[in-house]
């Protein structure tokens, strides 16, 4: 069987006449917790880390109480490989993280935990056990590819930013060159983008737009593979880096085949 989903523009105005979305995600009231991992094919250790999360793609917590995003940085290019994942973004954000910790470097692999360094990611299996406080809901919906829905309830603060990032999964790279040379790596929740919006506070909630595909940064990547695509999402108080909930899902499930165009389109086949 083979489908396809095209971005029409007319579409966005969709959920005001009612129009079922094509995508709807969720998160329970209590806490998901958000699990941000920072990695490069040009350093010798990240595989393992990498194995270790995608280890939890089949998990039945996986977007209910977790949600897992992988930044590929490019600090470690000019060292003989460069990560086609990597983007100068990715490696911003884990400067500011560590500007707000009061740390003078940053490191890979490095695992963030709901806003906090997280050293000791791989001595700790219960991680997911910890105590989930109550932090609203988070409700991401779509009616094309490519333009999205978010809306936070309650509200705790006037001033909340979405955040999301279009994730792919199953890729694999056979690395040249570099700390990583002769092998194949394999990689899962890759960002492909990372998107912010402002969400504006109506009673109660706070409500807001972004689009998924939007950035330059596209073009990089735009084209064909076989894996699986999702979405991740995450409210913050604006100019904070704590979340405060998280959400996501699969868009494409894994076995299918993804492409995605510079034209705001996302098509799947399986």
């Amino acid at each position: 069987m083979k489908f396809s989903i095209v971005c029409l523009a007319g579409l966005v105005a969709a959920s005001a006449s009612g129009q079922t979305p094509i995508y709807r995600f969720q998160s329970p009231a209590a806490k998901t917790f958000l699990l941000e991992a920072f990695t490069s094919e040009g350093c010798d250790s990240c595989p393992p880390a990498e194995t270790w999360l995608s280890g939890y793609r089949s998990s039945p917590m996986l977007w209910k109480e977790f949600v897992p995003v992988v930044f590929h940085v490019d600090y470690f290019d000019h060292l003989g490989w460069r990560d086609p994942w990597s983007q100068a973004a990715f490696s911003e954000r884990q400067r500011r993280y560590a500007g707000h910790w009061g740390n003078d470097h940053v490191y890979t692999p490095g695992f963030v935990l709901n806003g906090v360094e997280w050293p000791d990611w791989n001595r700790r299996n219960n991680w997911l056990a910890a105590k989930r406080p109550p932090a609203g809901v988070l409700t991401l919906q779509c009616f094309d590819t490519n333009r999205w829905e978010a809306e936070f309830v309650p509200a705790p603060a006037p001033a909340l930013t979405v955040h999301a990032a279009l994730l792919a999964c199953e890729l694999t790279s056979d690395v040249t060159a570099g700390e990583n040379r002769g092998r194949q790596l394999k990689h899962d929740f890759v960002a492909l983008t990372l998107v912010e919006s402002s969400l504006v506070r109506q009673g109660n909630r706070a409500r807001g737009e972004f689009g998924l595909l939007d950035g330059p940064e596209r073009k990089a990547w735009a084209g064909t593979w076989s894996g699986a695509l999702a979405v991740a999402a995450w409210v913050t108080r604006t100019g904070e880096f704590d979340p405060l909930q998280a959400t996501g899902g699969w868009l494409v499930p894994p076995g299918a085949t993804a492409v995605v165009s510079r034209g705001n389109a996302l098509q799947t086949s399986r």
